[in-house]
């Protein structure tokens, strides 16, 4: 087992922008204002049981295909920095197909467990320990069920603002993180300027 802090602390960091709970925060509002109930502890254990499948055997999935974990962390690397994108610039660059929802759809998938998510954690696969990655994802989920439990304190906590501005940190962080996966898998160096 190589348990190890620093790597748990970055992959709760990665899920954490990926997965943005905070930045669905409106969108979770509105379902519930459409009369949608939403249980927090079902769609937080529906989500995390689809992104730990992914985690454990993602790998065997993508061999099924003859990918690679590294390509497809590559590829992830793309969508990370899209996603980030999307976020700081207030665009919407992937599309909701299923805007009708509840606790499992939207909710579960894809809004937590949705492509970004799935990807991040076989692009971490290529960084980091399984279990570090396990833990972290643990600790994002935990994190979406209080949220969705506490979504009205939330949202007037932090307003619009606040949501707004946590909406475009991540995205930043989110751009270096994708950018950070891209280099050290095709192997690019950028040497510092001296």
């Amino acid at each position: 087992m190589q348990f190890d802090f620093l790597q748990i602390f970055s992959s709760f960091m990665v899920l954490f922008a990926v997965i943005d709970i905070t930045g669905s925060i409106p969108i979770i509002i509105a379902l519930k204002d459409k009369g949608g109930k939403i249980e927090a502890f079902k769609a937080s254990l529906v989500a995390f049981l689809i992104m730990s499948v992914f985690l454990f055997v993602g790998e065997p999935l993508l061999n099924l295909f003859g990918v690679d974990i590294a390509s497809f962390a590559i590829a992830g690397a793309v969508i990370l920095f899209l996603l980030g994108l999307e976020m700081v610039l207030g665009v919407e660059l992937f599309k909701n197909d299923n805007p009708e929802g509840a606790s499992i759809v939207p909710i579960a998938f894809p809004l937590v467990a949705g492509a970004g998510s799935i990807t991040s954690l076989l692009s971490l696969k290529a960084e980091y320990h399984e279990i570090n990655i396990f833990i972290a994802l643990f600790l994002n989920l935990l994190f979406v069920y209080f949220v969705l439990k506490a979504t009205r304190f939330f949202e007037r906590f932090l307003g619009k603002s606040g949501i707004l501005i946590l909406k475009k940190m991540f995205g930043i962080i989110l751009i270096a993180i994708a950018i950070k996966l891209f280099m050290s898998n095709t192997g690019i160096v950028i040497s510092k300027a001296g």
